[in-house]
């Protein structure tokens, strides 16, 4: 079994920065992807970044040029920079990962408040 733990989310005033954190731990083999999900309340869940074991990236449009995913593939760790939040990205934030190309775990997320 595979447990994510996130860590770093909180309430910060637009325009201002938070960094998530979320470390893999258990019967992990070949990892492929980890990245970041968002859940907005009565929406499904959306992508917000991955990022490969080989270190290619994927971002949403909405957080482009703000948000930087990077990674420890040593710590199993992935992480997620978020700068010039908005109001608007006031969410529940989701670790994923993706193993062996078929198995896919999540966190238990994490709240990010960003007040106006």
């Amino acid at each position: 079994q595979v447990q994510l733990v996130e860590s770093g989310g909180g309430l910060v005033q637009a325009g201002g920065s938070l960094r998530l954190s979320c470390a893999a731990s258990g019967s992990i083999f070949s990892i492929n992807a980890m990245g970041w999900y968002r859940q907005f309340p009565g929406k499904q869940r959306e992508l917000v970044a991955i990022i490969t074991r080989g270190g290619d990236t994927t971002y949403a449009e909405s957080v482009k040029a703000r948000f930087t995913i990077s990674r420890d593939n040593a710590k199993n760790t992935v992480y997620l920079q978020m700068n010039s939040l908005k109001p608007e990205d006031t969410a529940v934030y989701y670790c994923w990962l993706l193993a062996r190309t078929v198995y896919t775990y999540w966190g238990q997320g994490t709240q990010v408040t960003v007040t106006s």
